[in-house]
């Protein structure tokens, strides 16, 4: 699926990290997006992907079981680059939906394109030297 909105998106209207950002500012700013206090440094699972799109859509209760679970291990934000075309510039983004996982310090560690399964996630998490499944 492609990362532009069809005619008619509403344009945006919140600040998404540049990638000249510092990865401190960065995070912070997708902090304040999620309405997290900056001072609270986790990982973080950013999903670039838009509420009309059926892959964005069936990750929709990945992103949430993952928020709920691992809510003092992890921050999970979600940005519809349909809403927030600069978004999907800022994180050169090709393909919706992309997760984009982010260690504590902001620093992007990797990158996936489509749609991305729970356990794969997890897994992904823990060769990155996340275990979120050994904080629980």
């Amino acid at each position: 699926m492609k990362a532009t909105p069809d005619e008619g998106a509403e344009a945006a209207t919140n600040r998404v990290p540049e990638p000249s950002d510092p990865p401190a500012e960065a995070l912070a700013t997708i902090a304040a997006s999620a309405g997290d206090s900056p001072a609270v440094m986790l990982p973080t699972l950013l999903d670039l992907g838009a509420t009309k799109c059926i892959p964005c859509k069936m990750m929709a209760p990945i992103l949430e079981e993952l928020k709920v679970e691992y809510a003092n291990q992890l921050k999970v934000v979600f940005i519809d680059v349909w809403q927030n075309p600069e978004a999907s510039k800022a994180h050169n983004i090709n393909l919706i939906p992309t997760q984009i996982f982010l260690d504590a310090e902001g620093k992007e560690l990797y990158r996936h394109e489509g749609f991305f399964a729970k356990a794969d996630i997890l897994a992904k998490w823990k060769e990155l030297g996340v275990d979120l499944a050994a904080g629980k």
